[in-house]
């Protein structure tokens, strides 16, 4: 979709449909949607005044103009309460916006930008929610619906893709930083869109190769530093957690390294993002029940955030240090499979007992944090759709997160509050390791039903050797079951927005 910034008169620009906006308990409304209101003869006031338009969150109300003004069509999209508005409620308010034309069929428009006026909203900062938003909630995965046989994947959806949007803004110095902040709305956004196509790609076609063919592509466009470790290498390094998981598979395993050197000369100024890319997640051995298996095609999700995060990273261009790893393998039950029972040693000599085939991820995610600490990054952040006991914990409204240091922990919430993306923080109490304990090896890698993702924290804080490390695990987050607000039924490309935002923010020592 094209996005364009325009100094116009939004009562006169000729456009099938103009987005406008008003808070909850107003009654006269003021700025953009007052000269609307004032241009069709006050139609937005009657219908606040009849009740019809509240200006709750979520709430659409279309007009047709009839001619009186340019625009043939004005929406009119509740922001809700002034005091609780924020970019968050930008942005969504924007996807839900152009959704909604969408599935009438116009897939052209203008809009105010949200926020920018009384919401207390920077130019930039709404400008880039506007772009974020939309970008997002507009996304769809339907590459594999014929075109010519009537399926659209979404009945609720018009056939046709929205083509371009313009934010007005009549005064040209602000209407500069709105199209900066766009800008960097574009970057998150697309990034983020590579992550869901990741995710939601079928495992026949997004496997451990594939995916490292998207972290080539990205390093090529985007400048970064590229490399993958195959199992021959990483077998030679003694990668034994790793290779266990990857041995049950044909589909040779991958660890994907991607780097970004912002701060080159001080190179104790780093952060490096370790993703799960577990391409698809049959339990191997310990097989998973037949029921919902298609959707461990989403197992690589974590690795599929960093991948998009690094894309973040490279445009945006902190002043910090980022490495991107990507443990990429499937989960299989083949011949050579890994047994429940098995020990396996991890690079950094650390025996785990195999307890359970399907408590696979943070047996690769071992190995990846002891190649991170071997290559000296001293702030270590893992994302995982490690554990289901999360799910049960958070649900889907939030990421749970563990670690083992409070400002790095705080600096991951903080930049969830910057993009809209919701974590919270779980014990890390020394009880807790009990559940590990293991009588034949150093730990066992399935603590069994207690507090099951806290004791796979556990596991992994043995691996990160004195680095600061915060663990994210999005089993609940990484997909949506709906459409709401930004977020499309299916994959979601969380965290990726906040593991680049908190690049930025520790860069500028935030």
């Amino acid at each position: 979709m094209k996005i364009n910034v325009a100094t116009t008169d939004i009562t006169a620009v000729a456009t099938p449909a103009l987005v406008v906006n008003l808070f909850s308990g107003v009654k006269a409304p003021g700025g953009a949607t007052g000269a609307v209101d004032a241009a069709l003869d006050g139609a937005i006031s009657r219908l606040i005044e009849d009740g019809e338009i509240k200006g709750k969150q979520g709430e659409l109300t279309l007009l047709h103009t009839m001619g009186k003004i340019g625009p043939a069509r004005v929406v009119v999209a509740g922001l809700g309460k002034q005091d609780d508005f924020d970019a968050d409620v930008a942005r969504r308010v924007s996807s839900e916006a152009l959704r909604y034309l969408r599935q009438r069929g116009v897939c052209q428009a203008v809009t105010i930008a949200h926020g920018a006026g009384v919401g207390g909203l920077s130019p930039e900062a709404a400008g880039r929610a506007v772009a974020e938003g939309s970008l997002l909630g507009l996304y769809r995965f339907d590459r594999y619906h014929s075109k010519n046989n009537g399926a659209s994947g979404d009945s609720e959806e018009g056939d046709g893709e929205f083509a371009e949007l313009t934010i007005a803004e009549r005064d040209a110095a602000r209407a500069q930083a709105i199209r900066d902040g766009a800008a960097q709305g574009r970057i998150v956004a697309e990034a983020t869109l590579i992550a869901r196509n990741m995710v939601n790609e079928p495992a026949n076609v997004m496997n451990p190769t594939a995916m490292a063919e998207t972290a080539r592509w990205v390093a090529q466009e985007y400048g970064l530093g590229f490399e993958t470790l195959d199992n021959a290498q990483m077998k030679e390094m003694g990668m034994g957690a790793f290779i266990g998981v990857a041995q049950g598979s044909d589909e040779p395993a991958k660890l994907i390294i991607l780097t970004y050197e912002g701060d080159p000369d001080n190179p104790g100024n780093n952060l490096g993002l370790i993703g799960k890319g577990i391409t698809f997640d049959t339990g191997g051995i310990s097989l998973k029940p037949a029921g919902g298996m298609e959707s461990m095609k989403g197992d690589m999700a974590g690795g599929a955030s960093v991948i998009a995060a690094m894309q973040i990273i490279a445009q945006l261009r902190p002043r910090i240090n980022v490495t991107g790893m990507v443990a990429a393998t499937e989960n299989m039950p083949g011949g050579s499979a890994q047994r429940p029972g098995d020990v396996v040693r991890a690079m950094n000599g650390k025996t785990i007992e195999v307890i359970n085939t399907d408590a696979e991820g943070r047996l690769v995610l071992a190995d990846a944090l002891c190649l991170a600490r071997q290559r000296g990054l001293t702030r270590l952040v893992d994302i995982a759709t490690l554990t289901g006991a999360m799910v049960t914990t958070l649900g889907k409204a939030c990421t749970g997160v563990m670690g083992n240091d409070a400002a790095l922990i705080d600096g991951v919430i903080q930049a969830g509050h910057q993009t809209g993306e919701k974590f919270w923080e779980l014990p890390m109490f020394d009880e807790y390791k009990e559940l590990i304990r293991s009588d034949v090896a150093d730990m066992k890698n399935s603590g069994g039903r207690q507090a099951g993702s806290i004791s796979a924290a556990f596991l992994l804080k043995e691996f990160v050797e004195g680095a600061a490390w915060a663990h994210l695990d999005i089993a609940g987050t990484s997909t949506s079951e709906k459409a709401s607000g930004y977020l499309v039924k299916g994959a979601t490309g969380a965290p990726a927005r906040t593991l680049a935002q908190l690049a930025v923010n520790l860069a500028n020592g935030s």
